[in-house]
């Protein structure tokens, strides 16, 4: 209906633009809004005034116009000019019903946008593979997923991407450490570094290393150490770290694969496996490592950068010159020593993103990563893309409570709580939900008793009740040997005629608005909202009012009512990665 208005305000203004021989390139956004007053009407626009100006004249005046334009139609019984120009429409009740019509013809597809014919790429948690998700990145995935959801039912063709950072110092890091581990498994006496990744997962990739290749990675541990510089307190951790990995290069040659093989694929496989029952798949899982090879993706952006004139030679190095475009410095792209630097790949990357053809590209990094955006930006528009294609959420961080206690740690990883923990504690469909609640740059509390109890208060439950309560109606009434089809509540819905059952139709019939705004906006938290008021607006009437046990006519009209909100709480929840249980 909201569409309708607005269809109806343009045929009018298309009249009026030929009437009045308004001017050929004026601009007419129009905008309809449900009224927060039933006295106002149901939908109201402001045009009127946002014409004012252009066309210097009064807003009533051309709110006058504009309603004396208006088509014949039978779906909107009064129109009102109010205050200062506000255009309110006062629509057919009978208008409303159609909304039950389109859930049952659409079912599934109900809210859903047809293709737009526009590409967007979703990369979302991107994790290090240095170790397990932990609680951090699980409200990454939640989000990620759900905006890439959104976006999918919004018509948007999506790609779903994890971009892993298999190269650089930190992986170093972790293929060393996991030698030191394996070291240790063939009986090596090994002081572990400080700065090494402490994990006992890294003590179990050290044992099966062991048992999958024997020794003959083994070299004496005073043979590893030579040369190798003091530990922290008494020397200096990164360069002890720093000598160890350069050891463990000479010593292996080209064995040192292994180690760093066996750390990454192991740890990268965890990553898949916990996301994939979290709920969450990738089209692409998109290697760093992968921007080196022939062809050298990295030298090639750099090499663009230097062409358009925004690279500049400093003391051997070279350095991005991203002050021209707002950032608070200069960046190294490629050091004195001839290694180009972290920042050069996340350049390189974003390149590779957009000559893939995507229209637009969304990046979901944790909150840390604030600053990193006007670089990156910086760095497409010195390519000569428009840096506005890339679009940027912070997911800020979590804390976990039980009860009125926050959660420190887990003493399985030693040193966080990771994804999987949470998921065992909660369940995924409770994990999903708490995690989009709130918006995504707000630092969040997650109630863990909250998120298991069976209560109102806990929204997830509440909302999945509401569902399965339909189901246990339908149940009931086949129990009592009664039948009841879509068609004959459709027949009947003239019955529903009382304020909560209204209500309940309007609301319904916000859906479609609601998820295209919470798609747009990279919002789940306002679908995940919208779906407790519906519940919540459920819930109420089915206090009020009898479903079974009526007449068969008011009882048919409120079945179709009942599933209708049933079919919507189930669109929105798939959208969420949350199920839409028949029992609970």
């Amino acid at each position: 209906m909201k569409e309708k208005v607005a269809a109806h305000i343009s045929q009018a203004l298309q009249t009026l633009r030929s009437a009045h021989a308004w001017p050929a390139d004026l601009v007419t956004n129009i905008q309809v809004e449900h009224t927060r007053d039933k006295a106002h009407g149901d939908f109201a626009s402001n045009i009127a005034m946002t014409l004012a100006k252009p066309l210097k004249s009064n807003p009533r005046a051309i709110a006058q116009l504009i309603v004396d334009a208006l088509p014949e139609t039978s779906d909107i019984v009064k129109v009102d000019i109010a205050g200062p120009g506000f255009i309110n429409f006062f629509v057919d009740e009978a208008s409303n019903y159609q909304v039950l019509h389109d859930i049952f013809a659409q079912g599934d597809e109900f809210g859903r946008h047809a293709s737009r014919n526009k590409s967007v790429q979703v990369e979302f948690v991107s994790a290090n593979p240095t170790g397990p998700l932990h609680v951090g990145h699980g409200r990454g995935a939640a989000y990620g997923a759900s905006v890439a959801n959104m976006l999918e039912a919004a018509g948007y063709d999506v790609c779903r991407e994890y971009y892993v950072n298999d190269a650089g110092r930190q992986m170093d890091i972790l293929g060393t450490s996991v030698w030191l581990r394996y070291l240790q498994a063939c009986g090596e006496t090994i002081t572990f570094p400080s700065n090494g990744y402490q994990g006992d997962y890294i003590a179990d990739y050290g044992r099966e290393l062991l048992a999958e290749h024997g020794e003959i990675l083994r070299h004496a541990a005073a043979e590893v150490f030579a040369s190798v510089c003091d530990d922290a307190p008494e020397g200096d951790k990164e360069k002890h770290i720093d000598g160890l990995i350069n050891r463990a290069k000479i010593l292996l040659g080209d064995n040192y694969q292994i180690a760093f093989d066996k750390g990454l694929n192991a740890i990268l496989g965890d990553i898949r496996s916990d996301l994939v029952e979290f709920g969450i798949e990738y089209q692409q899982w998109f290697s760093e490592r992968s921007l080196t090879h022939d062809p050298d993706q990295v030298a090639r952006a750099i090499a663009k950068l230097q062409d358009n004139g925004f690279i500049e030679e400093r003391d051997g190095a070279l350095w991005f010159m991203s002050t021209c475009f707002g950032d608070d410095k200069d960046r190294v792209v490629k050091r004195d020593n001839g290694q180009t630097t972290y920042f050069a790949s996340d350049i390189a990357y974003h390149l590779n993103k957009f000559e893939r053809g995507f229209d637009t590209v969304v990046n979901i990094w944790g909150a840390d990563h604030h600053g990193y955006i006007c670089r990156v930006k910086a760095a497409l528009q010195a390519m000569g893309i428009d840096p506005e294609r890339l679009v940027v959420r912070l997911v800020q961080f979590v804390s976990l409570y039980r009860g009125d206690q926050q959660v420190q740690m887990s003493t399985r990883s030693g040193s966080f709580v990771t994804l999987r923990e949470l998921r065992e504690d909660v369940g995924n469909d409770a994990a999903r939900f708490f995690y989009i609640m709130r918006k995504a740059d707000q630092a969040t509390d997650f109630d863990l008793e909250l998120a298991k109890s069976e209560t109102k208060d806990n929204p997830v439950y509440y909302i999945q009740y509401a569902h399965a309560r339909v189901a246990s109606i339908l149940r009931k009434l086949q129990e009592q040997g009664e039948t009841w089809t879509p068609a004959s509540g459709l027949a009947n819905l003239a019955q529903l005629n009382n304020d909560a059952e209204k209500d309940l139709l309007v609301k319904l019939s916000r859906y479609p608005e609601t998820l295209a705004s919470a798609a747009e906006h990279f919002e789940p938290h306002s679908l995940a909202h919208y779906l407790r008021e519906l519940a919540g607006d459920f819930h109420t009437y089915y206090n009020a009012h009898k479903m079974l046990g009526e007449d068969a006519a008011v009882r048919d009209a409120r079945l179709a009512l009942a599933c209708a909100v049933q079919q919507v709480l189930r669109n929105g929840l798939r959208l969420l990665g949350v199920s839409a249980p028949e029992e609970m």
